[in-house]
């Protein structure tokens, strides 16, 4: 990937880290999104004993998953210690009730992108919206494989290209710096998958249109839950007053009905981790199958 997508990670931490305060308010489509991937494991019937929440946030995915496997061990993990503090105290009455072997939640501050989780010891691995933080997303799925356990899931969402394409579009009027973050496509994501391991991969992807009454509002909804500009290539100080009009302009000439419109493209996935067959054969056949020498 060009090193001017990079994210800068000390200057994300920092972005959530700030945006605790703000981020339940402010986070819609994220508990949207949520909401919609825990309806799709309707349909998936299996019973994880211990659940990985990777990129957990303020907790409510990890709240959705543990009233859905009250008999679970949940591990939170997110880059932000302050978002991880402020999860902690979010504990439904209905758990308190539960014996202590049944309430168990662990929180891990840790980048997703290199877990302190040892080999095979996850179930269930739930990301809601936060592969998109991660830089490398090959060795983040390796990562995720190595931790899983055979026939462990893998179940995520993460935003696409066309995420932000009129914020983007207005900014490309101005200049031709990173404004945007940048976004993987739902089938290289898929190929990613396969590349380390996974079974069979279902992807699928929605578009989720939020309007807004300006270009502030949009901006402003994007601070609050973190998620704005910590690109390596982007400007360095704030924008000049005549290129920060220029973009308004541009972006004044999408509004429809009355309002402006901030597009995301959400993708959607979950794949097995697949027992590896090689390891259930006898050494003289693997021999003479040629995988060992």
């Amino acid at each position: 990937m060009n090193s001017e997508h990079n994210l800068d990670k000390k200057q994300l931490r920092s972005a959530f880290e700030r945006a605790t305060g703000s981020y339940d308010q402010a986070a819609v489509l994220q508990r949207e999104v949520s909401n919609r991937m825990m309806s799709r494991l309707e349909y998936i019937k299996y019973k994880p004993d211990v659940i990985l929440d990777a990129g957990s946030g303020t907790g409510y995915g990890t709240q959705q998953l543990v009233k859905r496997y009250p008999g679970s061990q949940l591990i939170a993990v997110d880059i932000a210690w302050a978002m991880l503090s402020h999860a902690r105290p979010n504990i439904a009455w209905w758990q308190r009730l539960l014996p202590l072997q049944q309430q168990r939640t662990d929180y891990v501050c840790a980048d997703i992108e290199q877990f302190p989780i040892k080999n095979e010891s996850i179930g269930m691995i739930w990301s809601n919206l936060a592969l998109q933080w991660c830089n490398d997303l090959d060795r983040t799925f390796a990562e995720m494989h190595r931790i899983l356990r055979t026939d462990g899931l893998l179940m995520f969402s993460t935003f696409g290209p066309d995420t932000l394409k009129e914020l983007r579009q207005s900014f490309a009027q101005v200049d031709t710096l990173s404004h945007v973050n940048h976004f993987v496509d739902m089938h290289d994501i898929g190929d990613l998958l396969v590349h380390n391991g996974f079974s069979t991969p279902v992807m699928d992807m929605e578009y989720i249109t939020l309007t807004y009454d300006d270009v502030i509002g949009v901006m402003r909804d994007l601070k609050a839950i973190g998620a704005h500009n910590v690109l390596l290539g982007r400007q360095q100080g704030l924008m000049g007053k005549n290129k920060w009009q220029q973009a308004i302009a541009a972006y004044e000439k999408l509004r429809r009905n009355g309002k402006l419109p901030a597009t995301f493209e959400v993708v959607y996935g979950h794949a097995w981790k697949p027992l590896d067959r090689r390891s259930i054969l006898t050494p003289e056949t693997r021999r003479q199958l040629g995988l060992i020498p």
